[in-house]
């Protein structure tokens, strides 16, 4: 049964009121089940919107924060990989280019909003703000209850970029956009900072939703793409993604070896790619990757085992090690455009199996766990 739409009504406070009321899954600790709050009213400041979610998508980090593997506080509101329309706005909010936003466009938002103004703002990593906050990662708080993607409705503050998106496009290709697609923009950007795509061979380590991505963008760039993952779907899907080669990190000498993929390159691949938070794919990165060559970890968002380093290597081969934790708002318009323009080249709306009501939220992200699909998706009620 489709959710019937929401009527706003506005006050000159600027209180907005929804008619069925918004509603967020909260969580509270591992074990428990989400608990549905209503929110009968939401106050927007100049620069807010309130946009009601279309689909949001499950990304890894919600199922590690729910099985206590991060330290998060709580009470929460989880997701943050969402698409969706304006409903209403505050006045002066506009899009990451500066444009008006408008009821009723279709939009995806930045995982991060800051104060624009700090020394890392400056430096132009607005992630890195002295004051940050994330989408579905911060204490439920009174004033801002729709702080994530697991709701009806949320709502977006201002200094999140906001990005106007393709009324047509297919939902599952958009909701990932603002973590998974974007991050693997920015580590792609990285790596291009230090060394050329196009025509070198490229290793990525991990294909979930950032590592195949990132198949798919350096591939565009004229790359040959090897994939290695343990998991024989997800290496064969990776060859959707463009992926000239795959290799498991399990196999042995004379199986489907990293070793034997990279046969073909006489000076091993230019950029490698860890997305996986393996400390053994991390040091397997590092050391592939040939002389003047760049390492970027992007994986490592959760706590690990130390991965050994040899200083002698990395300095004789000249190599570059680069960390990227989220992104900056031009990756995620580059993410944008990126999926508006290839969503018919790659399989993009294929990473998103099942598909839950937001009732059912603990199912989907039960499902999720089970990592048989890339992305579960959650929407507000059946459809």
């Amino acid at each position: 049964m489709r959710r019937a739409p929401a009527v706003a009504s506005a006050v000159p406070s600027a209180l907005v009121r929804l008619d069925p009321a918004p509603t967020a899954m909260v969580w509270l600790e591992p074990g428990r089940s989400h608990e549905a709050v209503a929110v009968p009213g939401v106050a927007l400041a100049p620069g807010d919107a309130l946009v009601e979610i279309e689909l949001a998508t499950i990304c890894g980090s919600d199922v590690h924060t729910t099985q206590g593997h991060r330290s998060t506080p709580t009470p929460l509101v989880l997701g943050h990989e969402q698409v969706g329309r304006v409903v209403a706005s505050g006045e002066g909010a506009v899009t990451a280019d500066g444009a008006p936003l408008m009821t009723g466009d279709r939009v995806v938002w930045s995982l991060t909003f800051g104060c624009g103004s700090c020394a890392a703002c400056a430096r132009g990593i607005p992630q890195k703000c002295a004051t940050v906050r994330k989408y579905g990662h911060e204490r439920l708080e009174t004033g801002w209850e729709l702080s994530g993607g697991f709701a009806t409705h949320a709502h977006v503050r201002a200094g999140t970029a906001i990005v106007p998106v393709d009324p047509a496009l297919d939902a599952r290709i958009l909701a990932p956009v603002s973590c998974g697609t974007a991050t693997a923009a920015a580590a792609l950007h990285a790596a291009e900072s230090v060394t050329e795509m196009a025509g070198s061979a490229v290793v990525i380590f991990g294909a979930g939703l950032i590592g195949l991505t990132l198949s798919a963008m350096a591939t565009d760039r004229g790359a040959r793409v090897i994939v290695v993952d343990p998991d024989r779907h997800r290496r064969e899907l990776a060859g959707r993604f463009g992926a000239v080669a795959t290799a498991d990190p399990r196999a042995r000498r004379g199986g489907e070896t990293l070793a034997r993929a990279l046969e073909p390159f006489d000076d091993g691949p230019a950029a490698a790619f860890d997305a996986s938070g393996s400390p053994r794919a991390v040091a397997s990165a590092i050391d592939s990757v040939r002389v003047g060559g760049v390492a970027v970890l992007v994986g490592s968002v959760f706590p690990s085992d130390p991965v050994p380093l040899d200083p002698e290597s990395v300095v004789r081969r000249l190599v570059t090690i680069r960390g990227v934790h989220n992104y900056a708002p031009a990756h995620l318009v580059e993410a944008v455009r990126f999926v508006e323009a290839r969503s018919t080249a790659y399989p993009l709306a294929d990473l998103v199996g099942a598909t839950v009501p937001l009732s059912a939220l603990d199912d989907g992200i039960a499902a999720a766990a089970k990592a048989t699909a890339v992305r579960v998706g959650v929407v507000p009620a059946s459809r």
